[in-house]
């Protein structure tokens, strides 16, 4: 895994550079929390009987990155990657075929490919979700800061149990 290097928000910035800003943070945040273990030690659960563990967050975060940006922001055809209608909770679930390095690739990749699709847009742009309504691109960034910052959480306390590195 690469060094990360984590990107300060900006004090005073205009609203979407804050947002982006924001979303850079707490991206960066969570590979900060996995850097400098190995694939087992990103494997190891919170506490049981929870299952929840820092290779799974990664992979959940893909998803959601995925889900929020390319299907409904870009409108994309682009099916889940690791869960289904059968095992919705299968983004978090890691298997032995599994590797940290080809998790993260896909993480990073649709980071990249959501950088991508909001490029261009502007905040008030409005898209529909077939079933669920309409979303800005504002109210999109604002979900994907809470949905990392209370993933990051968990994460501390994993990473925590595993080593006990704590920090911002």
């Amino acid at each position: 895994m690469t060094t990360t290097e984590r990107p300060e928000p900006p004090r005073t910035a205009d609203e979407r550079t804050s947002l982006e800003g924001w979303l850079d943070f707490h991206r960066a945040t969570l590979a900060l929390k996995c850097q400098g273990l190995d694939d087992a030690q990103l494997r190891e659960a919170s506490a049981p009987p929870s299952g929840l563990t820092l290779l799974g967050l990664v992979r959940h975060m893909a998803e959601v990155e995925r889900s929020w940006f390319r299907r409904v922001l870009a409108q994309e055809d682009a099916p889940p990657i690791w869960y289904s209608d059968e095992d919705p909770d299968g983004d978090f679930r890691v298997t032995g075929e599994d590797t940290a390095k080809d998790c993260f690739a896909v993480w990073r990749e649709e980071i990249a490919r959501a950088k991508e699709a909001a490029a261009g847009r502007h905040l008030d742009d409005v898209v529909a979700r077939p079933g669920r309504g309409d979303y800005s691109l504002r109210w999109i960034y604002l979900h994907m800061i809470e949905e990392y910052a209370r993933h990051n959480g968990h994460a501390d306390l994993i990473r925590e149990r595993i080593d006990g590195a704590t920090g911002d």
